[in-house]
């Protein structure tokens, strides 16, 4: 029966369409098909037989289907909402799901235990009533999981890191890829995982580095030679500036006024510093070192991904470089100068 029900209902709902929507609901309509189809047909089954003798073995089917079914409902429901936000184009916040998720399996787990111990005469309210000190040992042993598991909420709820991150901290660096019920998962630089107690990652400062909306900063010194060419030095400065503000990945009032104004809600808040939005773009003469003028170049790329970031600074870098040789100035570099005494020896023979 399961089999002609599921693929007349796969033929009739969903094998026409295309929308990636409606199939990603069909696989979980599917998903939840089968222990619910399975529960019917095996309770029709015993029905039928009636198997007076088999009371535990059909408990234990119907337990096992239950949750199986229950687990799948929650699961229909979460990935539904995902689509819909998919659909929407809102970001998804995979670590909310994935805590609901983990939520539902603590909780099928009790319910399950709870309904073996029922089943099998046990008086549930007399072994909590009883536990007494033995349930503070058990709470004190549970104390640190249960820490980590309040933290991951608040974690979660303030919305501090999401998964895919780029975070830093104290003692590590690298990208979120999983928010647990107790501890969280970073894959750093060389490829390694660290796993983190959530107790220890709530109460330390974290650096997200992907909490930029646009905006990378690019921050260097142009070390020219010493000159008292004064209108050649501001020539140069004026053109690096002219350089950045035409440049079409460097940030620029006018690039990120549609932003702004997309953004905007009300007063009650900086945008720039809500959503990470930087656009300062600084060109000066910033010091005199030893062997150079030093100028300062700052300004922030468009794109944040480390890749795009350094496409972008590498075409400032030689966009500058050819502004340079163009000039009458030129690059300085760390010299020594030797002065040699070309004076007669005056030692006595």
């Amino acid at each position: 029966m399961f089999p002609f029900l599921a693929k007349h209902i796969k033929y009739f709902l969903f094998k026409k369409r295309r929308n990636t929507f409606l199939k990603l609901l069909y696989s979980r309509v599917y998903k939840i098909g089968i222990p619910l189809l399975l529960l019917i047909d095996i309770n029709a089954f015993f029905w039928y037989f009636d198997f007076e003798n088999f009371k535990s073995i059909k408990f234990f089917i119907n337990l096992f289907l239950l949750s199986w079914l229950f687990y799948e409902v929650i699961k229909y429901f979460i990935y539904t909402a995902i689509s819909i936000k998919v659909t929407q184009k809102k970001r998804v916040r995979r670590e909310l799901f994935h805590l609901i998720i983990n939520l539902a399996k603590v909780f099928i787990a009790l319910i399950v235990f709870v309904s073996v111990l029922s089943f099998y005469g046990v008086n549930i309210t007399a072994i909590i009533t009883s536990l007494g000190i033995g349930g503070v040992i058990i709470g004190l042993a549970a104390k640190d999981t249960l820490s980590n598991f309040f933290d991951s909420i608040r974690l979660i709820s303030s919305d501090a890191i999401h998964v895919g991150d780029w975070i830093e901290t104290r003692d590590f660096e690298g990208f979120v890829t999983e928010i647990g019920l107790t501890y969280t998962q970073i894959r750093t630089f060389d490829n390694s995982l660290i796993v983190i107690p959530n107790t220890k990652l709530a109460n330390d400062w974290v650096r997200n580095w992907s909490r930029r909306l646009i905006g990378r900063r690019i921050k260097f010194w142009v070390k020219i030679k010493y000159t008292l060419d004064i209108d050649e030095v501001n020539r140069v400065i004026n053109e690096i500036r002219q350089m950045l503000i035409s440049h079409p990945m460097i940030v620029t009032d006018r690039k990120i006024e549609t932003i702004k104004n997309k953004l905007h809600k009300n007063n009650l808040f900086i945008l720039e510093d809500k959503y990470g939005v930087r656009k300062t773009l600084l060109v000066y003469l910033d010091e005199f070192d030893e062997y150079s003028m030093n100028i300062l170049v700052y300004a922030f790329s468009i794109t944040i991904d480390w890749e795009g970031w350094l496409k972008v600074k590498q075409d400032v870098l030689l966009k500058v470089l050819e502004i340079i040789k163009n000039s009458k100035l030129e690059l300085a570099y760390p010299t020594s100068v030797i002065f040699h005494d070309e004076r007669k020896n005056l030692w006595k023979e």
